[in-house]
Order: structure tokens, then C-alpha cells, then sequence
């Protein structure tokens, strides 16, 4: 990860300027980060004038105009366009959100896109994702049992025991809530971060998963799950109006709650 990261003293500078179209009416700027580990150089921030009365209404519509009408070399991530794929997780005008689902007539003034923050950066504004897949990972995401399945049948949960893990499965790891974490930031080796630990409090709360114990224990650590401050960042940021910040409550009270 270590040769993705930008230099120590690097400054973000400005770019090139490309105008609008002659004639365009409906005008708005977009300031995109630029870096590539490749040229040497320092970020900076390349300002495009876009005619929207000729551009789709979300910023990754935009993006994608840029791309393909003008600078083929601005890079991200973008796969679904439908906000289920997380891919084009980035920091639009200070807040982490997906791109395919952020209408640009929801922004005032210039549009101002950036990686998600406190990540290495690969290019332009497509982070290193990494550690971040590595700790969903160490999650042990999948259901864990000790007992024999039923014999040719699926192990069965209750109407009101699956009711328990809507606002948990939803996320689609697109790392805008952990990114947003001061805590993550800084400690961010050792703090699973909000998308892990809500990961994990999905197995933790499923009535069919066995191993509740071995899972509570992963997490005893005055780091993986205690840094989390209840800053509620995560919250706020969510594309999918989960509440992270919630499911880490929730581990905590079962912690004490087995102490007791």
C-alpha cells in the first residue's frame, strides 16, 4: 500500500481550466482531483465547465461526460449506476457519498469531487481499497454453526428473527462510513471501522449463526472495537441510510452484557 501514497509534502495545486461549450446557457464547474503516481508530480484540482442542459442530473453523469468528451485520463470507479455496487464512493463537495446517486442540483455552487478521504490513492479519485477489503475479511463474513444442518432442508429463521438483521445486510461496502470516521483515520491499522463492525454485528444478530461467543471474542480489544467515539460521522454519510454507529452500540451492551 505503501507506494500508492501521496508524498509527504505534497500540495495540491491548481490545474487546467477547460470551458464550457460557446453558447451553453445552464454552466456548472467541476473541480476534479488529479494524481497519478506514474508522472511525479503533486495533486492538483482540474476545473471543467459542463453544459447541463447536455449532461445527465448526477455527479457521476458528469464524471462520465468528462471522461468520455473531454479528458480520457480523469480515472474512477463506477460499475452499477443504481447505488448497490459502491464503486463510486467519493468525497463530493466535502461529504462522502456514491456518485451514481448524487444529483448535482442537490449541490450549490461548484462541484468539488475528491477521493474518500484518509485512503492511499492508486489515481485521480479511485482509492486503495485494501486493508479496508482485508478488515470486511477478518469479519469472518459468512454464517457459522456448530450443528448439523436439517436433513435436506435450510436452517429456517423466524418472520421476526430475520426482521432483526434489515438496516445490517443492506450495506454495500462502499467504504464512505468508515472514510468518514476520525477515529478510523487515525487508527485505522487496529480500529475494524464502522462497515466492519456493522459487518460483524450482522452475524452477531443472526439467530441462525453459532458462534456469537468466538465472534464477541475477536473483538475484545481496547482498539478493534472501542475507538469508535459515537461521533455518528458514519451515520450521516450512509448512502443506504444505515446506522453503523447503532450496530457498534449493540456490540458493545453484548460485551458488558456477557461480563455481567
Amino acid at each position: 500500500m505503501a507506494k500508492f501514497s501521496l508524498p509527504r509534502n505534497s500540495r495540491v495545486k491548481k490545474g487546467k481550466y477547460v470551458k464550457a461549450p460557446e453558447g451553453a446557457k445552464n454552466v456548472r464547474r467541476f473541480h476534479v482531483y488529479r494524481w497519478n503516481q506514474d508522472d511525479g508530480e503533486n495533486p492538483r484540482m482540474d476545473v471543467f465547465e459542463l453544459d447541463m442542459d447536455d449532461c445527465g442530473p448526477m455527479v457521476l453523469h458528469a464524471l462520465i461526460k468528462i471522461k468520455d468528451e473531454i479528458d480520457s485520463s480523469v480515472t474512477f470507479r463506477r460499475s452499477c449506476r443504481e447505488g448497490v455496487c459502491g464503486s463510486c464512493a467519493m468525497n463530493i463537495n466535502g461529504s462522502n457519498t456514491l456518485a451514481c446517486t448524487k444529483p448535482i442540483e442537490d449541490l450549490k455552487g461548484d462541484v468539488v469531487i475528491r477521493p474518500l478521504p484518509h485512503l492511499p490513492v492508486v489515481k485521480d479519485l479511485v482509492p486503495d481499497m485494501t486493508h479496508f477489503y482485508a478488515q470486511y475479511a477478518a469479519m469472518e463474513p459468512w454464517l457459522k454453526t456448530v450443528s448439523p444442518p436439517p436433513a435436506g432442508k435450510e436452517r429456517l429463521q423466524s418472520y421476526e428473527d430475520r426482521k432483526e438483521l434489515d438496516g445490517l445486510y443492506e450495506c454495500i461496502l462502499c467504504a464512505c462510513c468508515s472514510t468518514s470516521c476520525p477515529s478510523y483515520w487515525w487508527n485505522s491499522e487496529r480500529y475494524m471501522g464502522p462497515a466492519a463492525l456493522l459487518q460483524a454485528y450482522r452475524w452477531i444478530a443472526d439467530t441462525r449463526d453459532e458462534a456469537t461467543g468466538e465472534r464477541l471474542d475477536a473483538l475484545e480489544d481496547p482498539f478493534r472495537l472501542y475507538r469508535c467515539h459515537t461521533i455518528m460521522n458514519c451515520t450521516n454519510v450512509c448512502p443506504k441510510g444505515l446506522n453503523p454507529a447503532q450496530a457498534i452500540a449493540e456490540i458493545k451492551k453484548l460485551m458488558v452484557a456477557r461480563e455481567l
